[in-house]
């Protein structure tokens, strides 16, 4: 198996573990800043539901009482008690030649043989009759009455007439009476339009504020992220491909921020859509509700299936959606490396088969969420199709109303809208889960340089630095360091030479706690490093290294590196470097854009700028690690000036290859096999003949790489 396949391999067993709802909770611990805002957008998502609920059951009520007046009527005087209680009759003032009337529908709360006991004894009347108010301001309603007074029942308030006498009247009658019912459809109407208008307003406001928070708390993780990353060791960051820490900084956050503003957005909002469609079935009705509702088990069992096969899918593309920004962003970056050996074709070949992995990932999820939608279509027909079915035969007997009915069929198509919209938003939801567990598993990662160091600085810094027997190794087992000791006074310069592999760079790296040692001590004016914070400790030893970042923005900006550093002292830092000569021939001068690790630079010209910035910072302890290495000759000499006037009365640590460039050091100290073994002067160490001079000769004499210059 190769070294990738048991990476993925581990990875992938990692993508199948259980799901965390813990996850969940730690991003609502981001909302709590916004809570005040989050309550708002709660409280006007109910407020729409509770008008999208109230839609249907305007629909019933004007249909039942304005478009479809359906009445029965009975003989309350002789009427059993219950039954007058199930049947809610209308007030005893409201009856007419002893007989009160109540919607027909209200016959389903009477069993059958009730009803049959009931017509029998002739209390009640099974033929269907037309229920209306009398209004005496209306002059055309009391001369259609008088006109027919064979054809209506009437009492002081109210009206009846036998349905199937309506027929009887000329259309225009039939709109003298039937006016109110007119009346009674626009203001069903206008309410109707009130509640979309209402859905729309509360729905805005839910989704914007919702939006706005979720845009908030995605800036706060991104934050938290980048200020958690850069606080993490050296160590933990060199062994970190830069495309997955950067894929979680944004793709995986990205998916956090679907989660609030494509998901949270209309995720309560569904739930309670459906909880409130389900109680406003019972309220209409229970025995359809109940009839309606049979279909909802294969639904919860088939989204329960759902769940568990699409987790896993979303997750392995979460994973390798990292993978192949890790990939890119390395090749990317390692371009030049890729032409130059002839890599090309490879390294195509290596992204084909991750993004062919990629691609599998996509496919799978997919295929379930292709299963699921399908599926969830086919029950809500089959349960609109039973509500028809049982609804239409219950109509049929009275037991139902045309109103209720309607209002059934609108509320089962709002109940699965939901399920459907939840669907379509539970591939971002376990994105947002798989994407939110990558980012979390970084902000848990501890491998901080531990910062409790407490005393300040003593200014102004002496410079005065002991290592005090340090033994170090990057890994367990293969020591770097071993035992080393050595002192750098206030204001002296000290050069470090020896052999690649001895350790030399690593004493740079242990002073400015990039790594900390694994035993001794390492102190600065007579403390150890580790009691001074962190920070206060960096911003005094300043590091120049051979390889220099350069960041895309102007010079100015790459040398002040964000501290109050004022144009004056920016120039000066140039000057002092002989950076300025170049700098002023760039396009803009100090305002010259450069481009992401200063491609648009020469190598030289990114060291001097390094330069510059040490000088601007203006650090009491400065590090030259191999720092003149990439400038050539004739600007080395210029640098070497500068540096003399600059590093004077300062401590400063020197590393080179290149020795004619620490002949003037006060102190040499070499190195090998992580120890000590030589120290002195460069004419010192040469006469005694050891390490150092077998360095020297081996560079300049004839025999050697190169003649000293």
């Amino acid at each position: 198996m190769s070294d990738w396949e048991s990476l993925t391999a581990g990875q992938s067993e990692a993508v199948v573990k259980g799901y965390d709802p813990a996850i969940m909770r730690k991003l609502l611990g981001f909302i709590k800043p916004y809570a005040r805002i989050v309550v708002v957008a709660i409280a006007g998502m109910l407020l729409a539901t509770g008008a999208e609920l109230l839609q249907p059951v305007v629909l019933q009520k004007t249909i039942d009482n304005h478009i479809v007046v359906d009445y029965s009527r009975v003989r309350a005087a002789d009427l059993p008690a219950s039954v007058a209680r199930e049947l809610k009759l209308t007030p005893a003032g409201a009856a007419i030649d002893g007989y009160r009337y109540f919607p027909t529908a209200r016959l389903a709360s009477v069993t059958a043989v009730e009803r049959k006991q009931l017509i029998q004894a002739g209390l009640l009347d099974p033929s269907s009759w037309y229920f209306f108010p009398r209004n005496e301001a209306n002059p055309a309603l009391e001369r259609l009455l008088a006109s027919h007074p064979a054809l209506f029942s009437v009492s002081a308030r109210y009206g009846a007439i036998p349905s199937s006498d309506l027929g009887r009247l000329t259309p225009k009658e039939r709109a003298v009476l039937r006016a109110h019912d007119v009346r009674g459809v626009a203001l069903g109407g206008l309410v109707y339009l009130a509640l979309l208008l209402a859905v729309l307003l509360f729905s805005f406001a839910q989704t914007y504020l919702m939006s706005l928070s979720g845009q908030r708390v995605m800036k706060d993780i991104r934050l938290r992220l980048l200020d958690h990353t850069l606080h993490q060791s050296y160590g933990y960051l060199s062994s970190s491909p830069v495309g997955g820490l950067v894929s979680r900084v944004t793709n995986d956050v990205e998916t956090i921020n679907d989660l609030f503003t494509s998901v949270a957005a209309s995720f309560f909002q569904d739930v309670t859509l459906m909880i409130g469609a389900v109680v406003t079935l019972f309220f209409l009705n229970s025995r359809l509700a109940l009839i309606a509702l049979c279909s909802l088990p294969p639904v919860i069992l088939m989204t329960l299936f759902f769940r568990l096969r699409a987790r896993d899918a979303y997750r392995r593309v979460r994973l390798w959606v990292s993978q192949v920004t890790a990939y890119l962003s390395e090749h990317i970056a390692g371009v030049q490396v890729v032409q130059m050996f002839g890599r090309e074709l490879r390294s195509a070949r290596e992204f084909v088969r991750r993004n062919a992995q990629l691609l599998r990932a996509n496919l799978a999820e997919m295929y379930v969420f292709a299963f699921f939608r399908p599926l969830t279509d086919l029950f809500a027909s089959v349960s609109l199709g039973v509500v028809l079915y049982f609804g239409a035969g219950m109509f049929v007997s009275d037991a139902v109303s045309l109103g209720v009915l309607v209002a059934f069929l609108s509320l089962i198509t709002k109940f699965y809208q939901p399920v459907m919209d939840i669907s379509e938003k539970f591939t971002v939801l376990q994105s947002a889960m798989a994407g939110g567990e990558r980012v979390f598993a970084l902000l848990e990662t501890q491998s901080q340089i531990p910062d409790r160091g407490r005393l300040p600085l003593k200014r102004p810094v002496r410079g005065h630095i002991r290592f005090e027997d340090v033994h170090f190794a990057y890994k367990a087992g293969e020591p770097v360091l071993k035992g080393l000791s050595f002192e750098v006074l206030p204001g002296e310069t000290v050069a470090i030479v020896g052999y690649t592999g001895a350790g030399k760079t690593t004493v740079t790296s242990l002073l400015t706690r990039l790594w900390d040692a694994d035993s001794g001590s390492i102190k600065l004016d007579g403390v150890d490093i580790r009691d001074y914070p962190l920070r206060e400790l960096r911003r005094v030893i300043q590091p120049v290294q051979q390889d220099v970042f350069i960041f895309a923005g102007s010079v100015s900006e790459n040398i002040a590196l964000g501290s109050e550093i004022s144009e004056e002292e920016v120039r000066r830092a140039a000057k002092i470097v002989h950076a300025d000569g170049f700098i002023e021939r760039l396009p803009g001068g100090y305002d010259a854009r450069l481009a992401e690790g200063g491609t648009n630079l020469s190598t030289g010209q990114r060291q001097l700028l390094s330069f510059a910035r040490v000088i601007a910072h203006n650090p009491a302890i400065i590090v030259l690690d191999e720092a003149t290495a990439s400038i050539d000759t004739e600007t080395e000499r210029l640098v070497q000036g500068a540096l003399e006037s600059v590093l004077e009365g300062r401590t400063s640590i020197v590393i080179a290859h290149r020795l004619s460039t620490i002949r003037h050091c006060d102190r040499i100290l070499a190195l090998s096999g992580g120890a000590l073994v030589e120290e002195g002067t460069h004419q010192r160490l040469l006469a005694k003949g050891g390490l150092y001079a077998t360095l020297y000769r081996l560079q300049y004499e004839p025999d050697g790489a190169q003649s000293e210059p």
